[in-house]
């Protein structure tokens, strides 16, 4: 007998710790010979919404399971369905089966509108898996003398004999350590994120997420995520993703963890967490200032700095300590902070957004991610749409339309503005250009609102731009404002945030006439496109190196000699070919800097940047 677990993941790089969980559950703990012997096999298929549907269709055919379960998100119902649908018409004798959070909620509703699905496992699903492994190995064994109904297993929604929906008691809590550790074998998980869980629940309670639906937060047994850390460390893990909800709710069980990847730390493996910033303490800080740059990066969700808004949603946030933490952390330069928001929250209208988004960009996040509410099925938020006049989308993942303070047209302008942040903030690739640009405005949502609108008003939304076309539409952007007379830059204020090795690195003068302050940004543009990459062609924008084309050569012939700069990585090597590895850029400004790209900032990638005198 085969029983086939099918996930279907947002992108390649994506796994489902979901039904390698089931699976390690069921082969552990069932008990059952034919689990031993290999006449049942629990098999695997992991799968993207970006495959042919018929090239899943024909890989689960050809398969052959008796049984087939499919993990449920909103980012896959609408393409699960459609296998759902065409599955019985080429295995006829197959039993699908769901799970997971996007039919949990509604299990009958869904058996009554979906006659080719079987069963729904309904929230945590090792033991039912477990259980209904058991149940079709004892039924094929037994055959004409086997009685029990499915209705014995908890946590599950079936058909009862005359075709009603019947959803039986959910199960106790599965105990965290007895799930068996899911990555003994790592071959199947080459660049692609490994996904890690040390707890399960939440003790808040939110009311968009169905996280606050489990109180019962459980953490698996210290001594086992200690070697199974050490697993991740000894093969040398680019990643791994904690998908705790709120990671650093357990002081001591946040330290333990923290303190032993700091220890055992192999100068490889980046762990990320999601955590409530305003709960960490100086002990958890004093840690985490000791830490490798890289070792670790947090996920801050501030979702809201309004504070009716946070009422209302039944966040508990002190919004003044997570500041101060997340200024805190910034200081260290030693961890990546990626702090989100979400529009169309109860209370948020554009200017309260506008306020949230400025005041979270003013904390200096690595990345700040802009969503949208989705309003999941089973949330206190889908219970109390109506109040807010919420509307949302009738097909996943439900994402707000529009709400009482929000409307459809504001929604569409924070798209927009959405865009911008990812192109323009959240690349990393415009770093210094958009410490400059924001100067101009007044807010640094004005900044991003104006080149949604200009991005509008040239028609270059929905167009797969490349990375120097960008530069191009920015240089245009601002030659536009700047005929618009911007307002004068403050430079003092980003060169007093650069790092002090750093300082001087970054074109910083300009006339003041339009012309010499675009070039000013034109040398940012540079300065920006080579911190990142090593060009192999030169952008239309950049100045002309020609006048210096001897002077950077006999640099080079002089770093091949005495490597002043170009050290560690650059042995043995010849000037030609030091040329290709490195670069060196002369700016409108006079000076030179020279990029070192096998010296690299672990938090932004950066290229390593030195001002070198040429003679």
């Amino acid at each position: 007998m085969k029983f086939l677990l099918a996930a279907l993941n947002a992108k390649y790089i994506h796994s489902n710790p979901g039904i390698y969980s089931l699976k390690a559950y069921a082969e552990a703990h069932g008990a059952e010979p034919e689990l031993a012997d290999g006449s049942c096999r629990i098999e695997l298929g992991e799968y993207t919404i970006n495959n042919q549907f018929d090239d899943i269709l024909s890989d689960i055919y050809r398969r052959k399971p008796d049984v087939v379960g499919f993990s449920c998100y909103i980012w896959n119902i609408t393409f699960v369905m459609q296998l759902v649908r065409d599955l019985p018409k080429v295995l006829p004798d197959v039993e699908i089966w769901l799970g997971g959070p996007q039919v949990s909620y509604d299990a009958s509703q869904v058996l009554k509108e979906e006659p080719a699905v079987f069963g729904i496992m309904m929230g945590e699903g090792e033991e039912s898996f477990t259980s209904l492994v058991r149940w079709h190995l004892r039924r094929r064994r037994e055959g004409s003398k086997f009685q029990e109904t499915l209705e014995g297993i908890p946590g599950i929604a079936v058909r009862n004999f005359s075709g009603e929906p019947v959803e039986t008691p959910l199960k106790n809590a599965v105990n965290m350590s007895e799930i068996p550790f899911l990555y003994d074998q790592l071959e199947g998980f080459k660049n692609r994120i490994i996904y890690y869980e040390s707890s399960r629940g939440c003790p808040f309670s939110c009311s968009y997420c169905l996280s606050s639906l489990d109180k019962s937060v459980r953490f698996r047994d210290m001594e086992l995520v200690k070697r199974e850390l050490d697993y991740f460390l000894e093969h040398k893990v680019s990643q791994v993703k904690f998908v705790d909800r709120t990671f650093n709710c357990n002081k001591k069980h946040t330290m333990e963890i923290w303190r032993y990847i700091t220890e055992h730390d192999n100068g490889i493996t980046n762990f990320h967490f999601e955590i409530s910033a305003d709960l960490l303490d100086e002990e958890e800080l004093e840690l985490m200032k000791t830490m490798r740059p890289g070792l670790i990066q947090l996920e801050i969700g501030v979702q809201s700095t309004n504070p009716n808004t946070i009422k209302e949603i039944q966040r508990k946030t002190d919004l003044k300590r997570l500041k101060a933490v997340v200024d805190q952390v910034n200081g260290f330069q030693n961890i990546h902070q990626h702090l989100d928001l979400i529009a169309g929250l109860p209370y948020e209208n554009y200017e309260s957004f506008k306020n949230s988004f400025n005041t979270v960009y003013e904390m200096k996040p690595e990345q700040l991610q802009l969503g949208f509410l989705k309003v999941l099925k089973g949330s206190y938020m889908e219970e109390r749409a109506r109040n807010y006049d919420l509307v949302y989308k009738s097909e996943p993942p439900y994402e707000v339309l529009s709400t009482a303070w929000l409307n459809y047209g504001e929604i569409l302008k924070l798209k927009a503005v959405e865009e911008m942040v990812e192109v323009y903030g959240n690349s990393g690739q415009f770093r210094y250009t958009m410490e400059a640009l924001v100067e101009e405005f007044q807010t640094p949502f004005d900044m991003f609102e104006s080149l949604a609108e200009y991005y509008e008003a040239y028609g270059l939304f929905g167009i797969n731009h490349t990375r120097i076309a960008r530069y191009e539409i920015l240089e245009k952007f601002v030659a536009e404002k700047l005929a618009g007379d911007m307002p004068e830059k403050q430079l003092e204020d980003i060169q007093g945030e650069m790092p002090e090795e750093q300082l001087g690195d970054m074109p910083r003068e300009h006339s003041g006439e339009p012309s010499g302050k675009l070039d000013f940004y034109k040398d940012l543009f540079v300065y920006d496109l080579y911190l990142r990459e090593n060009m192999k062609s030169r952008p239309a924008f950049s100045m002309d190196q020609l006048p210096y084309k001897e002077k950077i050569r006999e640099f080079f012939a002089v770093e091949a000699k005495e490597h002043r700069y170009l050290k560690e990585g650059y042995e043995g090597f010849e000037a030609r070919q030091l040329i290709k590895m490195a670069h060196l850029e002369v700016f409108r400004d006079g000076r030179a800097v020279l990029f070192d790209y096998k010296n690299r900032d672990p938090l932004t990638y950066n290229a390593a940047a030195y001002v070198v005198e040429l003679d």
